[in-house]
């Protein structure tokens, strides 16, 4: 067995323990934690697959930005575990049958699939001046182009979707009427008013005094 292979049994280990660990600890930050750590793990595996682009991004942004909100959300809320705890044996039968279901349904995807390393070859050797994320952005853009496109417009529905359900002010909507804007005149939105002289008044006055 190769240093490269253990390298993966050791990380593909270390990504299932902190997967388990994240559903099943009571402890809101130590799962948010063990979410990190499932993070680390799953981009070793990927810089291992020499794909280092996903790698390095799934460390910055997951793990340097998407982790530590969980985390600073966590710990902002004040979780009732008492509360938590009373439930959780009302759903447990729920969840078993959720999880053999889910089991079940990846087993039988994945059996009619040859996983070996013969279907599968180890990824070839690049040249120095190979460039990963120009690799990435060509497949994206020209054989997954379809696939990448309506990602983004899944992605930015459910954006407008979740504005719209945690949004807590006034539900009155204004609209622009671009007919109207273009053609309004100055005269009809401005008036002028002629107003007497203030001069001969002041004059007057102060002649007064």
């Amino acid at each position: 067995m190769t240093g490269q292979q253990l390298l993966f049994y050791a990380f593909s280990s270390l990504l299932i323990l902190a997967s388990i660990m994240v559903i099943s600890v009571r402890n809101s930050v130590r799962a948010a934690l063990s979410l990190v750590l499932a993070f680390v793990a799953g981009a070793a595996l990927w810089m291992l697959m020499e794909a280092e682009f996903l790698s390095l991004t799934l460390i910055l942004v997951y793990v340097g930005a998407v982790a530590v909100l969980f985390l600073f959300v966590v710990m902002m809320l004040d979780v009732d575990y008492a509360a938590m705890k009373a439930g959780y044996t009302r759903i447990l039968p729920l969840g078993i049958m959720v999880s053999v279901l889910v089991v079940g349904s990846m087993i039988l995807l994945f059996s009619g699939y040859d996983l070996s390393l013969d279907f599968y070859p180890p990824p070839f050797e690049k040249p120095a001046d190979h460039s990963s994320t120009a690799a990435l952005g060509q497949l994206l853009f020209t054989e997954y182009l379809y696939p990448f496109e309506i990602a983004g417009g899944i992605l930015l529905v459910a954006i407008i979707s979740a504005i719209s359900l945690t949004f807590r002010g006034a539900r009155k909507r204004k609209s622009q009427k671009v007919g109207e804007q273009v053609a309004a005149r100055p005269e009809d939105n401005v008036r002028l008013v002629k107003m007497a002289s203030e001069t001969k008044r002041s004059t007057k006055r102060e002649g007064s005094a």
